[in-house]
């Protein structure tokens, strides 16, 4: 099921979980302000996981912060986050008054091109609390996103565009009952900025 132009106060998901769309929460001109800073400020570096025992090396690049040096544990790699920077803060308080939550750390997600993506997950490491919400914002490119429930092949593959300078909201169950990707597409060559404000509630490792 594709989604299109969806009402932000609208749950995207059947069941199981609630998922809003915002849409564009910045202006054009403050979205391409923040993609050029985020493009050039942040410490990115590229991710590794570990896949059947390797360690691979993505093309996608990823930065970690928050309040706090929180020590996050996914894929077999550990990062510490570094501390907010002027932009990162003030695109935390527009998000944080558009959901009504507070958030205390930022996974950022940097894909050169179209042809990096990432696979069906869902983002339900201890560390991040159970039922706890996730804000991400998009910058730059227009990608597809996809849902799909972990037990219901039944309830298909629920598919909206996020937009340039847009606002996507999973909270309660959702992360618990589904996974979502972003698939990999040939006909997107500009870069996207992806921004995942968490709330971190535990400094230990995933379990």
């Amino acid at each position: 099921m594709d989604l299109f132009a969806p009402d932000p106060a609208a749950n995207l998901l059947p069941c199981d979980g609630v998922t809003l769309y915002h849409g564009r929460i910045f202006t054009l001109a403050e979205a391409d302000r923040y993609l050029a800073a985020l493009t050039s400020t942040l410490q990115w570096a590229h991710d590794e996981v570990v896949l059947y025992g390797r360690r691979i090396t993505t093309a996608r690049k990823v930065a970690w912060y928050g309040e706090s040096p929180f020590a996050y544990t996914y894929s077999g790699a550990t990062k510490t986050a570094l501390s907010w920077t002027p932009e990162l803060r003030e695109i935390k308080a527009l998000v944080e008054k558009t959901t009504g939550t507070t958030y205390n750390s930022c996974l950022a997600n940097l894909y050169h091109t179209g042809e990096e993506g990432m696979g069906w997950h869902s983002d339900d490491e201890k560390v991040m609390g159970k039922n706890t919400s996730i804000a991400s914002i998009s910058l730059g490119a227009e990608r597809k996103f996809a849902f799909k429930h972990k037990t219901r092949p039944d309830l298909g593959t629920i598919s909206l565009l996020l937009e340039h300078g847009s606002l996507l909201e999973m909270k309660g169950p959702t992360q618990t009952h589904w996974l979502h990707r972003l698939p990999p597409t040939k006909k997107v060559s500009e870069p996207r900025v992806n921004l995942t404000f968490r709330t971190f509630v535990n400094a230990g490792k995933k379990g």
